[in-house]
């Protein structure tokens, strides 16, 4: 999708059983970490199964912005040829971000200790993001950054021409921040420090690891600290990317509330910083089994093989919520048909993904039917027998928001519809194809 797509409405009408294999896209997260790691290397970074999302793409595009040779070679297929770490050029446009805090947050890290300047902007709804989290450490470095009110994109960062070391207690639970800071690391010499009260996301320490970067992680009193040396060489890597666990979960979703079905998703990543989606599941009971464990570009993978069967709720802990923060959308459509309530805490962070998804999920789930309480820190979810359905959420240009209520839509016993599906382009572009292929009855 580019972010000046115009609307695409909708509709996700009762389906019978899913049936078949469902081959989901790369990883976004480790897809937009191997684009911005090979331009930060030596050599030539050959990239196999990368998500050839929009948010992915404008990741591509920037770092060639910065001066690294992107080609595409074939479907997943990528290819840059790096400037290593220090090496970027001054672009000489703006770099467009699109919908993807993710792909923005990262680049301005690369580039922050680095003495060039560079303008990022994005869509409406990434304008709305909160930047400060990330800027406010980068400053630290000494890069010299102007914003738009509330610390929002527009943004301009004058990179640091003599960057100094950092140790950084990151005061929420992101893995944004922390890989900005280590990207940032890397141009500065000793060493930069990031402490997290919790474990989040560790793709940023296995990749940097792999392309041969000083990095250790412990867990101490204080935390857990992740400790980068800088000036490294980064040797060029080919990286195979697994496949997303977080897209992954609309089609297990889906097996999991439609009658009759039984699905098989291979090469997901069974990462245990992002498996908290998966973990929750089994404790409601759901059919799902792990098959051909492995190893795939540094990452634990399995193949999944999910059975519609009853699902009752659970408590999702606080301490779970870093390692499922994108996938909560999709659990509260998944709780929506489970024989009781399902209380989801530590989701503050949800309030500022590309949307107030606490808020976009309620009131769509509302619409639909379902009863949903909700305070700045938690959902709860009350699920029935037999979801209405019958309405119309709002998106608010989220692809999570929009792919969940499709879901919804595939059980309930009325159609569901939503504003605009065009948003799902971003992370999943084969999302409807795939999902007809199963039998969804959605377009």
């Amino acid at each position: 999708m580019s972010h000046s797509s115009e609307p695409r409405p909708m509709t996700a009408r009762r389906s019978g059983p899913l049936r078949g294999t469902a081959q989901v896209p790369g990883d976004k997260s480790i897809s937009h970490r191997a684009l911005i790691l090979g331009a930060l290397s030596v050599g030539e970074t050959r990239i196999t199964g990368l998500l050839e999302g929009q948010d992915v793409l404008d990741t591509a595009k920037a770092m060639a912005a910065f001066g690294a040779q992107v080609e595409r070679l074939g479907e997943g297929e990528w290819c840059v040829h790096g400037v290593g770490v220090g090496g970027f050029s001054e672009p000489e446009g703006v770099i467009d971000c699109g919908n993807s805090g993710t792909g923005v947050r990262l680049i301005m890290g690369a580039m922050a200790t680095t003495p060039i300047t560079a303008t990022f902007t994005g869509d409406a709804s990434l304008s709305r993001r909160p930047m400060a989290r990330v800027t406010d450490p980068l400053a630290l470095f000494g890069a010299q950054i102007t914003a738009r009110e509330g610390g929002r994109l527009p943004i301009t960062i004058q990179g640091a021409a003599d960057p100094l070391p950092l140790r950084y207690r990151t005061p929420v639970a992101s893995a944004q921040i922390k890989s900005a800071i280590l990207l940032a690391g890397l141009n500065v010499p000793g060493e930069t420090v990031v402490i997290e009260a919790e474990p989040t996301r560790d793709h940023s320490e296995r990749m940097l690891a792999g392309f041969g970067a000083d990095i250790r992680t412990e867990t101490t009193a204080e935390g857990h600290v992740i400790t980068l040396q800088g000036r490294p060489e980064l040797r060029a890597q080919p990286v195979a990317v697994p496949r997303d666990p977080s897209s992954a979960a609309f089609p297990v979703a889906a097996a999991l509330v439609v009658p009759g079905s039984e699905i098989r998703v291979p090469g997901v990543s069974r990462n245990p910083t992002r498996d908290g989606l998966y973990v929750t599941l089994l404790e409601m009971g759901a059919d799902i089994t792990f098959e051909n464990p492995r190893e795939e570009g540094g990452e634990p993978v399995a193949d999944l093989v999910v059975r519609h069967g009853p699902l009752k709720g659970v408590t999702v802990p606080a301490e779970r919520a870093a390692s499922m923060i994108d996938e909560f959308p999709i659990l509260s459509v998944i709780a929506a048909f489970a024989e009781g309530a399902t209380v989801m805490n530590g989701v503050a962070e949800l309030r500022v993904k590309e949307s107030d998804r606490i808020d976009a999920m309620a009131r769509g789930l509302e619409a639909n039917g379902v009863r949903v309480e909700e305070t700045h820190d938690s959902m709860t979810v009350y699920g029935m027998a037999s979801v209405p359905g019958g309405g119309t959420a709002v998106t608010h240009l989220d692809h999570r928001i929009a792919m969940s209520f499709m879901v919804l839509g595939l059980a309930a016993d009325a159609p569901v519809s939503v504003d605009d599906g065009s948003p799902i382009a971003t992370s999943f572009p084969s999302f409807v194809p795939l999902m007809q292929g199963l039998g969804a009855d959605l377009g």
